[in-house]
């Protein structure tokens, strides 16, 4: 199966564009595309190898929908995608698919966002379905425009960058 490639420029360097992206997930990510919808209270990524992709909803409801295999602090990210053709969170890394996203600086301040989602074979019965659902308008190409609108109106955040 081909994989998915999406991208975005945004206005910020590729450091800051990282950090507005997993750090500030909670502050663009679409609530409707999580499970506590209106009561989603945090959504995020810990950017370590072996770290999870979580939701926090009310009275500590978690769900953990992914697990980060690979992270270049600033510039590279990659996770398994243990979210289900039907939605629902898989916790076997095996029946996943795979999320890689790169920082690439581009020109003064500008970074372009480089998104691959591939290996939706993983995912079994309805995977052609879902790799479809993910490349079409309001799969991938919605959630990267609600993180570029995020970059160009929101108040940054202060995250100090360890190499």
């Amino acid at each position: 199966m081909q994989k998915l490639s999406k991208s975005v420029e945004v206005g910020l360097p590729h450091q800051e564009a990282f950090n507005a992206f997993v750090r500030e997930l909670t502050l663009w990510w679409p609530k409707t595309y999580t499970w506590s919808k209106d009561k989603l209270i945090e959504i995020g990524i810990n950017p370590i190898p072996g770290g999870h992709c979580t939701e926090i909803g009310p009275l500590d409801f978690r769900c953990d929908w992914g697990t980060v295999t690979e992270v270049k602090y600033g510039s590279y990210i990659a996770f398994k995608w243990q979210i289900t053709a039907s939605r629902s969170p898989e916790p076997d890394p095996d029946k996943a698919s795979e999320v890689r996203i790169r920082f690439v600086p581009a020109g003064d301040s500008r970074s372009r966002i480089e998104l691959e989602h591939d290996k939706f074979e993983n995912h079994g019965e309805g995977h052609e379905t879902y790799r479809a659902a993910m490349d079409a308008e309001q799969g991938w190409d919605y959630m990267l425009a609600c993180f570029e609108k995020h970059a160009r109106t929101a108040k940054r955040l202060t995250v100090e960058v360890k190499s």
